[in-house]
């Protein structure tokens, strides 16, 4: 048997999200806390020509749940994105885990954790040398990630990402 295993730039740039010479979108997608969109503007699709499309697949793809994580919904389902089946690699976050948690300084810490961990793939593949994610409430039952990665030829970018819980 074969095994095939794929970078995360490599797996993007199959789905036509990443051009591997430099991080270039193709179209560009929303999230309304919820769902993903293709952005549509006047005549034609958005483009992305950031890293804002891949960072959000990160964040809000549901990653499969660790066998030591606790479901939020009490159920065996441990979601997960369908790629996991095919490399090493995750994709996607553990933030769903948080769906039902409370507004604590754990769940930030959670948040953190997980978003960091989400983006790791970043640094892995020679995307950026340096995440940093801070989280903190934005509002009542919604958690704010602000997230900021130092490129390697050492541009930034940064941008807020809003994550509701439905516990609130």
């Amino acid at each position: 048997m074969v095994e095939h295993t794929l970078s995360f730039s490599a797996f993007f740039e199959l789905l036509g999200l990443v051009n591997l010479v430099g991080i270039v979108m193709d179209m560009a997608l929303n999230f309304d806390n919820k769902q993903f969109d293709i952005g549509v503007g006047q005549d034609d699709i958005d483009h992305d020509l950031g890293l804002r499309t891949a960072v959000m697949i990160s964040l809000f793809t549901d990653a499969r749940a660790r066998d030591d994580d606790e479901i939020p919904d009490g159920t065996n389902d441990k979601r997960g994105h369908w790629g996991d089946a095919y490399e090493d690699d995750i994709v996607g976050s553990r933030l769903w885990l948080l769906e039902r948690a409370k507004e604590t300084q754990d769940t930030l810490y959670r948040g953190k954790q997980y978003a960091t961990e989400a983006l790791g793939w970043f640094i892995e593949d020679d995307i950026a040398s340096k995440i940093n994610v801070e989280t903190y409430w934005l509002r009542s039952g919604v958690m704010a990630m602000v997230i900021t990665m130092t490129m390697l030829d050492g541009s930034s970018y940064e941008e807020l990402f809003e994550y509701e819980l439905e516990a609130a």
